[in-house]
């Protein structure tokens, strides 16, 4: 198995980081922080997975880590783009 590095010191690289747009004063629900990150540590997988981190604000290390080969990461991008279109939101 050949391991593909991101560079030679890296192992991990994020891409992108948002807070959703829940308003902080609402009891019911909480708001949350996502992020998206490239990673090459898993020893068994044959390529680089996008890493997708939810969790909510204020409680770092507490959230959802998802390890996504390729594959599944479009099969997550096309999922958000449909609901988009749902939103009257096409580009």
């Amino acid at each position: 198995m050949t391991r593909r590095l991101l560079d030679s010191e890296v192992v991990k690289k994020l891409i992108e980081y948002g807070r959703d747009h829940h308003p902080a004063d609402d009891d019911e629900k909480t708001q949350s922080a996502w992020a998206v990150a490239i990673l090459d540590d898993c020893e068994a997988c044959d390529s680089l997975l996008v890493e997708l981190t939810v969790e909510d604000i204020g409680r770092p290390g507490y959230g959802q880590v998802a390890h996504l080969a390729p594959g599944d990461a479009r099969q997550l991008a096309d999922a958000l783009r449909r609901a988009l279109q749902e939103l009257g939101e096409e580009r």
